[in-house]
C-alpha cells in the first residue's frame, strides 16, 4: 500500500516538474517576443492592419490660347457611414433626418434609407456605402447632413476623394489632348505628362471587418500636390470652324476618315487640328490622330515640291514648255494619265502646275534628273522631306523619300516621285513645308504648346519658335512659287475656290490608294487634299486638308472634296478675326427713314387732346406715341398700321383701349 501511494506520489513529482518546466518555457517565450522581438511583431501586427492609401495628385489643367479648358481633372467623392460608432442619443435623435436628406438627394424612400443604416448599427458595420460619383457641391451639400454634420468620429461620416479627367470640349481635339491612362499616353496629356503629374500624397487607413479599410484621420498625412497647367497653342474658334466643316464634308462624300491642320505661318503654331473617323455605325468620331501619325501617298500635293527642286537646281523655269500630248504618255512601259481626257498639249511648267499634270511633271523631272537622280533625290531630302519633325506628340509617321540603291527603287521611280508616288509623307509633314513657301522660305516647326503655368496661375516657362531651316530654298524660288500657287486658285485646278473678297493660294492633291487591291477597278479609293495659305499676299495661316476614300460615284478630286474645307475655314477664320471688311463707323443716310422720324418726332412732342391719324406709321413707333398719350394698344398684325379702331380727332379717353390692325 505505501509503495503504491509512493509511486503515485513520484508520478505527480514528474508531471509537476514537467507543467513547471513548460510554463517556464512560455514564460521565456513571451519575454522574448515582448522584449526582444516585440518590435518585429507590432510591425507585422501594423502591416496587416494599417496601410498607407496613396491620395493621387490632380494633374494640372490643359487651356486653350485664350484660356478655354480643354482637360482637367475634377473630384469624384464615395461616401461612406461608420453605423456604430455614433452615439445612442444622436442617432436617434437624428436618423430620421438623415434619411429624408438621403431620400431627396439620392433616391429610394427614407424609410428604406432608415432601415438600411438601423441594419448597419446592428450589425456594427463600420464601413457602410452610401453612394459614389458625388460633384464637389454634392459632397459638401451632404457632408452638412444630420449625423455627418458632426464628422468622422462623432458622425460616423467618411469621404473618399478620387479624381476624373473631364475635356469639356468633349470630342473635339480629343485625340491632340490625348490622356495618360490605360489607353497609353497620346496627344498633348501624354508628350507633357512630366508637367501635368503632380506628387502623390498619402492617408492612414486601418483594415476593419470584411477586408475593408476606414481611415485613421480626417486629415491626410502628406498633402498632393496638384500638376502644372499647359497653355496650348489651339484657338477654340479655330478649332470649331475646322472641325465641323471637316464633318460636313465627310458625311457628305461618305469618306472612311479625314483631318484638317491650321497653322500659324510665322510661329508653326498649331490653331486646329482635328481628326475624324467612322465607326461601326456611320459616325465620325476623333479615331486616331491622322495628321500626325498617318503616312501615305500624297499624290499631286507632292508637285511642289517636285517643281521647288526643278527650279532651284536651275533645271527648268517656269516657263519652260513640256509636251503633255493628248493626255496620255508611256515612260519605261508604264502609261501616265492626265485628268483632262484630250490631255493639255504643249504647255508651259507653271501651267503644268496650275492644271496638275501627272505627264507634264513626270517629263520634267525625269527628263532633266534621269542621269543623275541622286541629284534631285538629295534636293529634296536637303529640305528635309525625309525627316521627322520631332514632335513632342509621340506616334509621329515615318517620312519615306527613296534613292537609287534603296528597295523601292526602280527605273520607273524618278518620274513617279514627280507627281506623288513612291514616297510616303504625314499631313502634318507636307504642311510644314507649304507653311515654309507661305513664309519666305523658313520653315518652323510645328508648335502645340504656348507655356507652362503653376497651379497658383504663375508663369513657369515658355516654348519659342523653333527654326527647322532659315531658307529651304532660294528668295528667287520662293516668289514664283508664291505665284504659281495663287494662280493654282485663280485659274487652275482650285478655281472653284476663287473668290473676290479674299484670296487664297495652294495646291490640290488626287491619289490613288489601294491601287494594288484586285478590287480596285471595280471600287476605286482615293485621296483627296488641299495645301495652301491665306491670305495668298501676307499669309497669316497655312491649312492642309486630307479625306480618305470619300464616295468616287459623288468625287474624289482634291478640288471638289477637301478644297472647299479649306476655303470654308479660310473664309470663316477671317471674318471671326475681322481680317477683311473693315467698316467705318458712319451711320448710313437714309432719306426715308429720317422723314419718318422726323414726322413722328413731330407728332410725339406736340401738346396732344385727340386721337392722332397712325396709318402708314410703323407699328412700334405707333404703339409707342398712343401709349404715351395715356392708351391701351392692342394689335393684329405686324408691319405698319392698316387701321386704327378710335378715328383721328376724337377725344382722348385716357386708359381706354385703341386696337390696331
Amino acid at each position: 500500500m505505501a509503495a503504491t501511494k509512493k509511486g503515485i506520489l513520484n508520478k505527480l513529482y514528474v508531471v509537476f516538474v514537467l507543467i513547471t518546466l513548460f510554463l517556464a518555457a512560455i514564460i521565456l517565450r513571451l519575454t522574448d517576443i515582448q522584449f526582444a522581438d516585440g518590435e518585429k511583431y507590432r510591425d507585422m501586427s501594423e502591416q496587416l492592419t494599417l496601410k498607407n492609401d496613396t491620395i493621387f495628385a490632380n494633374r494640372g489643367n490643359v487651356f486653350s490660347a485664350d484660356g478655354s479648358l480643354l482637360a482637367t481633372s475634377m473630384s469624384q467623392y464615395e461616401i461612406r457611414m461608420d453605423a456604430y460608432t455614433v452615439e445612442a442619443e444622436e442617432f436617434e435623435a437624428n436618423i430620421r433626418s438623415l434619411s429624408v436628406e438621403l431620400s431627396k438627394m439620392l433616391g429610394k424612400p427614407a424609410r428604406e434609407w432608415e432601415n438600411k443604416i438601423r441594419k448597419a448599427r446592428l450589425n456594427k458595420n463600420r464601413y457602410l456605402f452610401i453612394t459614389r460619383k458625388l460633384g464637389y457641391n454634392e459632397y459638401v451639400k451632404i457632408k452638412s447632413f444630420p449625423i455627418f454634420n458632426l464628422g468622422m468620429y462623432k458622425g460616423g461620416f467618411i469621404a473618399e476623394q478620387s479624381t476624373v479627367r473631364a475635356h469639356p470640349l468633349g470630342k473635339v481635339a480629343e485625340r491632340t489632348i490625348g490622356y495618360d491612362d490605360y489607353r497609353g499616353a497620346p496627344g498633348i496629356e501624354g508628350a507633357y505628362r512630366e508637367y501635368l503629374n503632380g506628387k502623390f500624397g498619402w492617408r492612414l487607413k486601418q483594415k476593419i471587418a470584411k477586408g475593408q479599410w476606414k481611415p485613421i484621420n480626417d486629415a491626410n498625412e502628406k498633402e498632393p500636390v496638384d500638376g502644372k497647367d499647359i497653355v496650348t497653342t489651339i484657338d477654340i474658334n479655330i478649332q470649331d470652324i475646322a472641325h465641323h466643316s471637316l464633318l460636313r464634308q465627310l458625311e457628305f462624300y461618305e469618306a472612311d476618315h479625314g483631318c484638317v491642320v491650321v497653322m500659324e505661318t510665322k510661329t508653326g503654331e498649331i490653331k486646329a487640328i482635328s481628326n475624324l473617323g467612322k465607326n461601326a455605325n456611320g459616325n465620325y468620331y476623333e479615331r486616331l490622330n491622322y495628321a500626325i501619325g498617318e503616312s501615305n501617298e500624297p499624290g499631286s500635293a507632292f508637285k511642289v515640291m517636285s517643281m521647288v527642286v526643278a527650279l532651284e537646281t536651275k533645271a527648268i523655269d517656269t516657263g519652260t514648255i513640256v509636251d503633255t500630248g493628248g493626255g496620255r504618255y508611256v515612260i519605261h512601259g508604264r502609261a501616265i494619265n492626265d485628268s483632262r481626257k484630250g490631255g493639255y498639249g504643249k504647255i508651259s511648267a507653271a501651267r503644268a502646275l496650275e492644271v496638275s499634270s501627272n505627264i507634264g511633271f513626270a517629263r520634267l523631272i525625269n527628263e532633266n534628273f534621269s542621269k543623275n537622280p541622286e541629284k534631285f533625290i538629295n534636293a529634296l531630302r536637303g529640305m528635309h522631306l525625309n525627316d521627322k519633325l520631332g514632335l513632342p506628340i509621340k506616334g509621329e509617321g515615318l517620312p519615306e523619300i527613296p534613292g537609287p540603291g534603296d528597295k523601292k527603287w526602280s527605273k520607273n521611280a524618278l518620274p513617279s516621285i514627280a507627281y506623288g508616288y513612291n514616297i510616303s509623307l504625314t499631313p502634318l509633314q507636307i504642311l510644314t513645308f507649304y507653311n515654309a513657301i507661305a513664309n519666305n522660305g523658313e520653315m518652323v516647326k510645328p508648335k502645340f504648346i504656348k507655356e507652362i503655368r503653376s497651379w497658383d496661375n504663375q508663369h513657369l516657362e515658355s516654348f519659342d519658335k523653333e527654326v527647322i531651316d532659315p531658307a529651304i530654298c532660294s528668295k528667287e524660288t520662293i516668289d514664283k512659287m508664291q505665284e504659281m500657287l495663287k494662280n493654282v486658285v485663280v485659274h487652275g485646278t482650285g478655281r472653284k475656290l476663287y473668290a473676290e473678297n479674299f484670296s487664297m493660294a495652294g495646291k490640290t492633291g488626287t491619289a490613288r490608294t489601294e491601287y494594288w487591291m484586285d478590287d480596285w477597278e471595280t471600287n476605286r479609293r482615293y485621296i483627296s487634299s488641299f495645301t495652301g495659305y491665306f491670305p495668298a499676299e501676307n499669309p497669316k495661316y497655312s491649312c492642309i486638308v486630307v479625306i480618305h476614300k470619300p464616295k468616287a460615284q459623288t468625287g474624289y478630286y482634291g478640288a471638289d472634296v477637301s478644297g472647299p474645307v479649306f476655303k470654308d475655314i479660310a473664309q470663316k477664320i477671317y471674318l471671326s478675326k475681322s481680317e477683311i471688311n473693315k467698316i467705318e463707323n458712319k451711320t448710313p443716310d437714309f432719306k426715308s427713314i429720317e422723314n419718318d422720324y422726323n414726322a413722328y418726332f413731330t407728332i410725339a412732342n406736340k401738346e396732344i387732346d385727340t386721337i392722332p391719324n397712325v396709318k402708314g406709321m410703323a407699328g412700334m413707333d405707333a404703339i409707342s406715341l398712343l401709349e404715351n398719350l395715356g392708351l391701351k394698344v392692342s394689335y393684329v398684325g405686324k408691319g405698319k398700321v392698316a387701321e386704327q379702331s378710335q378715328l383721328a380727332g376724337e377725344k382722348i379717353i385716357k386708359g381706354s383701349t385703341i386696337i390696331l390692325n
